[in-house]
């Protein structure tokens, strides 16, 4: 019995010429440089596809001094030492100030500060 790679050769070592693909080599390395431009362009094309997808689904969560907010305990405790049952969320906290849009100080009700500035996505705003 023959082994089929020796018996049935492809079409692409039937038809190989050496001069022919010197030839188209030196093509290619002249067009190397609009190969790489289109490429930049699809990219470019993609990551602009990319964020108007991520962007159609968000929801901006548009905080303000004077809101009422939940902090996530996760963030608070990372060691998980108050165990599985305990509340994910803690407070509520007022909003003392903004940093940059995204970044509050908080204090609790009673006017104490907390210690640290918090994130928006660590937070969540308390509805009464």
């Amino acid at each position: 019995m023959i082994p089929v790679e020796i018996g049935v050769q492809s079409p692409r070592v039937v038809h190989f010429n050496e001069e022919n693909n010197e030839e188209g080599l030196r093509c290619l390395l002249d067009l190397v440089e609009e190969l790489k431009d289109k490429a930049v362009i699809r990219v470019a094309a993609y990551q602009q596809r990319v964020s108007r997808y991520y962007n159609k689904r968000v929801s901006p969560r548009p905080l303000r001094q004077v809101d009422l907010v939940l902090r996530n305990s996760a963030i608070t405790d990372p060691t998980s030492t108050k165990g599985k049952l305990s509340p994910t969320w803690e407070g509520p906290y007022k909003i003392k100030k903004v940093f940059h849009p995204g970044t509050f100080k908080l204090e609790t009700l009673g006017g104490r500060e907390i210690a640290r500035a918090w994130n928006t996505k660590h937070l969540r705003k308390y509805h009464q």
